[in-house]
Order: structure tokens, then sequence, then C-alpha cells
């Protein structure tokens, strides 16, 4: 049996970036997309741009309801496909996370992922179809240092879909991994407000690395090579959404290729003095 067209989306994370490149990108192909993010101002943005906007907070249970409740009374109850795109990145020594700090990282990337991918399950199961992508990383496949409340974010959303993948066998759901390396958005930005609020440089045995890192969070443009600008992600989203068969990953940028490949062919110590030298 073919799988029925995909019409309908929901996109986390619109304000800017994949997440806004990627909603304008699918409503010019004719999709009706509802293009969410928590700020208002950013939802008024979206609305005077002439998108289906709905506001969506992923640290919120309330808010998620809410935003699946409004999308279903515009579609008459139907949904074909969720991009699970919104997330933020914590930068820091594993040692200088505090645990409120972690947790933090993990209610946007994965626990309210997670409960937004569950509310919208029960629609695709009754419809007989559903996509479910998700925006996870190359640091989903390898550590890099400095990195850990992010690395530990997407390894364990890696682990949470693949599951989802092998109990969603025969469903014609199809979960999906778009697997980025470095893309130009305003991540960056995000990830150094982040920093300045949550970790004290001074006290640290890190301190020197935190002073080079800042330089780099601070730089404009590209600070490694391979960068591409957040329609090479797209891209892979359209194939994903219209492939009669999804891939079950999709790796966006030649850092991720890269280091996919690393992962497969290279013993562990050997990877790890490949990862600190990055």
């Amino acid at each position: 049996m073919s799988n029925p067209p995909v019409n309908t989306i929901l996109i986390t994370g619109c304000s800017s970036g994949i997440g806004y490149v990627t909603a304008l990108g699918l409503k010019e192909r004719g999709y009706q997309v509802f293009a969410s993010a928590r700020k208002p101002e950013d939802m008024e943005r979206l609305k005077a741009e002439g998108f289906e906007a709905v506001q969506l907070d992923l640290d919120d249970s309330a808010s998620i309801q809410a935003a699946v409740t409004e999308v279903l009374e515009r579609t008459g109850g139907t949904l074909d496909a969720l991009f699970n795109n919104g997330a933020w990145g914590q930068v820091g020594a594993v040692e200088d996370l505090s645990r409120d700090v972690l947790r933090a990282e993990f209610e946007t990337n994965l626990f309210g992922t997670h409960e937004l991918t569950n509310t919208v399950l029960p629609i695709m199961r009754r419809q007989g179809h559903g996509r479910i992508l998700y925006n996870s990383s190359v640091l989903g496949l390898i550590a890099l240092p400095y990195r850990g409340a992010y690395n530990a974010s997407k390894f364990a959303l890696e682990g949470l879909v693949d599951t989802l993948r092998l109990e969603l066998s025969g469903t014609r759901i199809y979960p999906v991994l778009i697997e980025p390396g470095p893309i130009l958005t305003k991540f960056r930005d995000n990830a150094y407000r982040k920093f300045k609020e949550n970790i004290d440089p001074e006290p640290s045995p890190y301190r020197e690395v935190y002073r080079k890192m800042e330089e780099k969070l601070t730089a404009d443009g590209p600070v490694v090579p391979f960068t591409l600008p957040p329609e090479a992600v797209l891209q892979k989203v359209i194939y994903a959404l219209e492939s009669p068969r999804p891939k079950i990953r999709y790796y966006v940028t030649v850092p991720t290729y890269l280091f996919g490949f690393l992962k497969r062919v290279l013993p562990l110590r050997a990877l790890d003095w490949v990862l600190r030298r990055v």
C-alpha cells in the first residue's frame, strides 16, 4: 500500500535558523505549515510574514497540548508530519555543569520533544500514517569536548528515536533523524548567552579553554570548515517527507559524513585522539 502524500506539518523552533528556513521552504512548496515559536514577538513576526503561527514552548506541557489542539482545529483533526527542530546548546566542561543546567538542556532537547511526539502519535495512528522528523546533530554520533550537555541530549534523543522506530515497525509512521554538522544559524549566539548565564570561568580549571571558546562563540560568520546554510537541512527534510520509504538517518555537511565513517572504522582511542583535536 502506498503512503498518502504529506500535506500538513508542525515545526518547532521557527523563530530563526533551520526552523524558519524549513518552514518557509515547505510553505513555498505548497505544504500547510504550522510554524511554532516560544516568544510572542516571534509569533507576531511569523504571522506578519503569512505563516500559520502557533505558540509552543517545549518546556511547558500545557503549551504543548494547547499547540497541538490548535493545529488540529485548523486541519480538521489530522496532522501528516512533525519536525522536532527546537533545541539549544549549553557549552561548558562536564565538571562545570550543575544538575539544574543539565536538566534544563534535557527539558527542551529531549523531554519536551518526547512529550510533543507522544501527543501527535495517537493522531497519526488513527489516520494510519505520519512522518516524525528529528533535528539531531553530528554530536548525536560523536562527542566533542566542552559540549557535554548538548552531546548527552542528542545521544539520548537518538536512542529514543531508534527505539521508537522499532516499536512503530509496520505502522506507516516513520521516525527519521536529520543529522547536521556545522550550520550557519543563531545557534552560536544562543550558546554564548547560555554560557554567560550558567558557567563561571574564573574558578574553573578550564578558564583558558573558555577564553578561546568565547572568541569563537562571538566571531562573525563560520568558524569551522564546511559550514553550510540552513537550506542544506531543508533539502534533507524534503527528502524525508516525500520519499516513499524515507531513510532512517540523513547526514548533512561533510563533518557528519566524515565522523560517521570514522566512528565505524577507527578504534575508540584513535577516535578520541581525533576528537580532542577538532
